[in-house]
């Protein structure tokens, strides 16, 4: 195992917030919501307002997303989204303050999900430290192997950060092991080869993806990519930790705006009780 991966002695001194807040899920008898956002869209404010309602109707943790210009696992409404923030002026660091603002208003762990390049051009120390200040509890980093992370590992024990590698159907044993190893908060189980967005059901591959991952010692394991309606979620949840939801929540945003977006977590969140079915009605989005 090559030395990139051996996290320093001192990591266990780290509290995560991802993991606790999936732990106080468990503990209240339910799945965890995490909920994806693109910051800056439909603006900056927008982005942090939307952030708060679907933290406070059910979120336990929070997605940001950086746009980027070349997103290469975004589907087209999340990269119709990152392409309007960008085109408006939106600037990496600008994710610090949607960070901060969030993390004020509510108790949700904010995540950061980012492709690796802004990450490195602005400084993997520098962001990390600047992610920290802002109460980010870590990074979701797709385009980021753990064999090449070794700048990651050593920011993210120095600041305290999770990081949430993912594991997909197409993982060796060897690579999942490596995954969940490397691995701080939970694992992300990609339940679908391909982009983003919303489907029609669910990818029979993502339990099978979810049960690698705990076999190979992942205490907490959340599923996303196609995850759109309240059906779904209670099917992930009857063997994840967490239920990842994106498209759908940015479309309700693009569409009805704030009301809309926590409207529809509000709704999502009913099919996450593990102490009871639930009745909630289906919505397509």
């Amino acid at each position: 195992m090559s030395e990139s991966l051996t996290p320093p002695a001192d990591g266990a001194a780290f509290v995560s917030k991802s993991a606790a807040a999936i732990d106080r899920a468990k503990a209240a008898g339910r799945k965890a919501l995490i909920a994806y956002l693109p910051a800056g869209f439909p603006d900056k404010q927008a982005s942090i307002n939307a952030a708060i309602a679907v933290a406070r109707n059910g979120a336990d943790i929070i997605e940001i997303g950086i746009p980027y210009s070349d997103p290469v696992m975004d589907g087209a409404v999340i990269q119709a989204a990152t392409t309007q923030a960008l085109a408006q002026g939106f600037h990496v660091a600008d994710v610090f303050d949607v960070v901060a603002a969030v993390t004020a208003e509510t108790d949700a762990a904010v995540l950061v999900m980012t492709y690796w390049n802004p990450v490195l051009r602005m400084g993997v120390d520098e962001f990390a430290r600047r992610l920290a200040e802002a109460g980010g509890a870590g990074l979701i980093t797709p385009d980021l192997i753990p064999d090449e992370a070794s700048e990651w590992f050593a920011a993210s024990e120095k600041y305290g950060l999770d990081r949430v590698f993912l594991v997909a159907p197409s993982s060796t044993p060897e690579r999942v092991a490596m995954t969940v190893q490397a691995s701080r908060g939970f694992v992300y189980a990609v339940s679908i080869m391909g982009v983003t967005g919303a489907r029609s059901s669910v990818s029979n591959a993502a339990q099978a993806v979810v049960t690698a991952a705990q076999l190979a010692g992942a205490e907490r394991v959340c599923v996303g990519l196609g995850v759109s309606k309240p059906e779904h979620v209670r099917e992930i949840a009857a063997y994840a930790d967490g239920v990842i939801v994106g498209t759908a929540l940015v479309v309700a945003l693009r569409d009805g705006g704030v009301p809309a977006v926590g409207a529809l977590a509000k709704e999502l969140s009913g099919g996450l009780s593990t102490t009871a079915p639930s009745t909630s009605s289906t919505t397509g989005v």
